[in-house]
């Protein structure tokens, strides 16, 4: 389980600002599965979903940003959980860029890989993998969104969301999987130890002049997420 507990350039825990949120919140105190899920609503909800500037970004800084996307969120749930001793791992996949409309729109949604890079973590319990990919969306957006979703090959999907059944979200960690945006995956692009290994092979913004062209919408896309959250 070693190496699943290794910092690297992008779970950067050993930054001083992790070890002083993690003794403000008294993570460290706590047994192992209630590490997990008061970290776990920690990302989910104080971490805003929104859209940083690249997937291969260091936790800290999406820690900085306040508010982070599928890839970035698991990067930091990830340095989060290591920090604590508890070991996990990142899963990689390829997911229909459908599921984003709502959250993306006009010529981002447009200039969008039909297939978008997608991640979840996965933690050890009870000799266990359990994907935690319900830390993508936040309760105040889930809220003003759900019902905006649109059905779809028997699901519903829309806003960075896709479920079987929009009427029975429930994001809350309580020991099992808990899944937000797998019913539109379609590739499975294995595990990786850590997600650095994830991120250099596959990445959405891998261009430079894609990453420019989405820093220049992104900024735009966070602030209408924040008017969809707070409506």
């Amino acid at each position: 389980m070693e190496k699943y507990l290794e910092p690297t350039a992008m779970l950067n825990f050993n930054d001083e600002m992790f070890q002083h949120l993690i003794r403000q919140k008294g993570w460290g105190n706590l047994n192992y599965e209630d590490r997990i899920k008061q970290i776990y609503d920690f990302v989910r909800n104080e971490i805003k979903f929104g859209y940083n500037r690249g997937d291969d970004i260091p936790a800290s800084e999406v820690l900085q940003d306040g508010y982070g996307q599928c890839n970035t969120k698991s990067t930091l749930l990830m340095a989060l959980l290591r920090a604590v001793g508890i070991p996990c791992r990142i899963h990689g996949f390829f997911i229909d860029k459908k599921m984003q409309k709502g959250a993306l729109t006009g010529i981002t949604y447009l200039l969008a890989p039909n297939k978008i890079v997608h991640a979840w973590t996965e933690v050890n319990v009870n000799d266990e993998w359990i994907a935690l990919e319900g830390v993508i969306i936040d309760d105040s957006y889930l809220k003003q969104v759900k019902n905006r979703l649109c059905s779809f090959n028997d699901g519903f999907i829309g806003y960075g969301i896709s479920v079987k059944d929009k009427d029975n979200i429930n994001l809350c960690w309580t020991g099992e999987s808990v899944y937000v945006q797998s019913f539109s995956i379609t590739d499975d692009l294995g595990i990786f130890n850590n997600p650095d290994e994830l991120f250099v092979k596959y990445n959405n913004t891998g261009s430079k002049l894609k990453r420019i062209m989405f820093n220049r919408k992104r900024k735009k896309i966070n602030r209408r997420l924040d008017i969809l959250r707070n409506q």
